[in-house]
């Protein structure tokens, strides 16, 4: 056809224009092959490349933003997740005659503020401590892969991509240097300080994290978009079942009784930070003048334990109890 059309009575008319068909799919987009002054060319309906999202023209743009708070926030929870574990079976499996917890402590966060910095100096921008993300606008930009278009119910138009750049794979990252920090420093300082364990105890703690590390990893693969929204109410939820729990276990019923072990109270301290974590997350401290108030709740919890211990302890219920009948 050339360039333009005439109809019966001779009128020229436009030129035809090359229409593609329609873009289906929730995240399917067309990449920009190149542009010429403000004329774009496109190419074919398809996946976008990493570190690309479509936009509402379903044209599939470069990831320019920054993470906002939440993102931030969610990152570090996501980070904490495997120090905590770690702090946990390293306490656990250390005993209570060995000196060896608190240097053990110091290099499980040595490991992962390291593995931290790393993941963000190989993200993009490499070689710098900030990051560029596209936005999340709902739960489904975690779960692409469930919205794969199958236009004539036979063929699916594969178009499976990190929407939600780079909060999806860096998780992944940190948890491989994390771990490979881990295998490197670790055996090496357990070997030489922990002699107040036998051979088979003192490296329980490293097979913990052989154990937990695939768990994290299939947890944030399968479930980073409900852990993206559910966070800070975990959070809330864990520190007030596991502060009660270790007071319970500890035997504290007083302020006393907090103050006779140091590492009773940097037990309380740790889960008061892990609270106010929880309530700055869920607050985003968007309006500071409403929202820092609220961290004077932090201490509320523990409070409320220590002032009703004394009248929930099940020897004291069993004995009026009896005394009663």
């Amino acid at each position: 056809a050339g360039s333009e059309r005439r109809g019966n009575a001779g009128c020229a008319l436009p030129a035809a224009v090359d229409v593609q068909p329609a873009c289906l799919g929730l995240y399917c987009g067309r990449t920009v092959l190149s542009v010429n002054g403000s004329v774009e060319t496109y190419g074919d309906c398809g996946v976008c490349p990493r570190g690309q999202r479509t936009d509402d023209n379903k044209i599939c743009r470069e990831c320019m933003g920054s993470p906002d708070r939440y993102d931030w926030l969610y990152l570090g929870f996501m980070a904490m997740l495997p120090l905590v574990l770690h702090w946990f079976f390293i306490e656990w499996y250390s005993g209570k005659k060995s000196s060896s917890a608190l240097l053990q402590h110091v290099t499980a966060l040595f490991e992962c503020s390291i593995a931290a910095i790393v993941t963000l100096l190989v993200s993009d921008p490499v070689g710098s401590l900030r990051i560029r993300s596209c936005k999340v606008k709902k739960l489904s930009d975690w779960y692409t892969m469930l919205y794969n278009p199958s236009p004539d119910y036979i063929t699916t138009v594969h178009c499976t991509h990190e929407a939600v750049y780079p909060l999806y794979t860096i998780v992944f990252i940190y948890y491989a240097f994390c771990l490979v920090l881990m295998m490197l420093l670790r055996p090496l300082l357990v070997k030489k300080i922990a002699c107040g364990l036998g051979k088979s105890d003192r490296f329980k703690s490293i097979y913990a994290a052989l154990y937990f590390f695939p768990i994290l990893t299939v947890l944030q693969a399968v479930g980073g978009g409900l852990l993206y929204y559910a966070f800070p109410y975990i959070m809330l939820v864990l520190s007030l079942v596991t502060l009660a729990v270790y007071m319970s276990a500890s035997e504290v019923e007083s302020f006393k009784d907090l103050l006779v072990r140091k590492k009773r109270l940097v037990v309380l301290f740790s889960h008061w930070l892990l609270h106010a974590y929880g309530i700055i997350s869920i607050s985003k401290l968007d309006k500071l003048e409403q929202d820092l108030p609220l961290l004077a709740l932090v201490p509320a919890p523990a409070l409320f334990y220590l002032l009703t211990a004394k009248y929930t302890e099940p020897s004291r219920i069993l004995s009026e109890g009896g005394n009663g009948h």
